[in-house]
């Protein structure tokens, strides 16, 4: 199970995420309590081991900016959310290899899923960054095989029953395991990841974050978003 911590805001929450075994990291940059800087980020990665990924998150920032932040803190990908065009897509995708597109639940976008140029999607509730469980039940409409990363809502005492329901290939928390913004709990951390991984059976070609997903160069719908990182 691929387990992603967001809104890092410290090196020392990031090496604690790292020694309880997180397979990734994520840091702000749009606006949120937990927004980061880039000299911020700079810092707290120096000192991340080199296996352990890391990801800019942006928030309708343009893809070329998107590009030169990643590429200049040397991360290994960018999640992506807002309003894009596919092209636009495309364009970071094929710059950065492991490139996360977000969307809201919702059946009629997950089943566009095959249209987005990325490495994975992740799949947030209606209200992203609320902390807010979406139905579950929305996720039947993703393609097999798709590398989907699920969040919204996750805490420590649910993720077990989210993986087991949902199969993901991955899950996401920020909110779910904070003492408050920006701040991680050390008990929460622990919790959340042992129960991520407690009814792992994932198979093992899932298990290879290195491989990339093919890229469909198939138009994909802009769909609106109202959001706010973090709110």
């Amino acid at each position: 199970m691929f387990v992603k911590i967001c809104g890092i805001t410290n090196a020392q929450d990031a090496l604690l995420s790292v020694a309880l075994g997180a397979d990734a990291l994520g840091f702000v940059f749009a606006s949120s309590p937990r927004q980061v800087t880039v000299d911020q980020v700079r810092s707290i990665h120096s000192q991340i081991p080199s296996s352990v990924m890391t990801f800019g998150v942006f928030l309708g920032e343009r893809p070329e900016k998107i590009v030169e932040i990643t590429h200049t803190l040397g991360l290994s990908g960018a999640q992506i959310h807002g309003n894009y065009l596919p092209e636009q897509i495309d364009h970071i995708s094929e710059r950065v290899m492991y490139t996360v597109r977000a969307i809201v639940a919702g059946r009629e976008r997950l089943e566009r899923v095959k249209s987005f140029s990325a490495w994975a999607i992740l799949v947030d509730s209606p209200s992203p960054g609320s902390g807010q469980v979406f139905d579950w039940s929305l996720v039947e409409a993703v393609p097999e095989r798709t590398k989907m990363i699920v969040a919204g809502g996750l805490t420590p005492e649910n993720v077990k029953e989210a993986v087991s329901v949902l199969r993901p290939f991955g899950v996401d928390v920020s909110s779910g395991v904070e003492l408050e913004p920006g701040k991680k709990d050390p008990m929460k951390l622990r919790k959340f990841i042992a129960q991520a991984r407690s009814s792992d059976d994932i198979d093992s070609d899932d298990l290879d974050v290195r491989s990339r997903k093919d890229a469909v160069s198939d138009d994909e719908d802009v769909v609106p978003y109202n959001w706010e990182i973090g709110r």
